[in-house]
């Protein structure tokens, strides 16, 4: 039980500053700000962050919040094929509803130049575990090709999802990044499928 309000403590936070990052910019946010929206303590604050900078590595956190939403919304009866396209399409919509371009840029660059974890790359997070179980699935199955192991399809599919928001946050969101996703994520993909697909 107390491993489970220390959860939901440590979500509350993390939602709380990032809808604040996003209503009001990360620079106008405060942590006294983010205590008082998320119901909470500075004792709590400060015991699952040493300040506002160490929750810019937390968005991997509130993507996986809503992969898990997503993976209970999965249509048993799509193909492998659709139910990555779906999960693309929602967070992406998610971002460009929630997580503003000059936030999505500071998580990527701080991803680039840190020396210590790497959130968006870490294999234990939610969104690889549901790649790996709808790409296996879709391999097993025969509605993906086996040419590849799961993990490199995995690797290729979250780095053209990378590359799609790198993009969007180097052309400062001019671009709708769930449409534009939409009309290029296929082609990306179209390598895993069988032959004569």
């Amino acid at each position: 039980m107390a491993k489970k309000n220390a959860r939901n403590t440590r979500s509350k936070i993390v939602n709380a500053a990032w809808k604040l990052f996003y209503e009001q910019g990360y620079e106008d946010t405060t942590v006294e700000e983010i205590i008082e929206v998320s119901h909470t303590s500075k004792g709590s604050f400060y015991h699952y962050f040493d300040g506002k900078d160490a929750l810019l590595g937390t968005l991997s956190s509130l993507f996986d919040e809503k992969y898990e939403e997503l993976s209970l919304k999965l249509d048993p009866k799509s193909d492998a094929m659709e139910k990555l396209l779906f999960l693309n399409r929602e967070l992406f919509a998610m971002i460009e509803n929630s997580v503003s371009v000059e936030l999505l840029a500071r998580l990527l660059s701080t991803q680039l130049v840190t020396n210590g974890e790497k959130h968006l790359l870490d294999r234990n997070r939610t969104y690889y575990k549901l790649l790996r179980r709808i790409i296996g699935e879709g391999m097993e199955t025969g509605q993906l090709n086996t040419r590849s192991s799961v993990s490199e399809m995995v690797k290729i599919y979250a780095m053209s999802e990378r590359a799609l928001m790198y993009d969007w946050c180097l052309c400062g969101g001019e671009y709708s990044l769930r449409q534009y996703s939409a009309s290029v994520l296929p082609s990306f993909l179209s390598s895993f499928l069988p032959p004569g697909v």
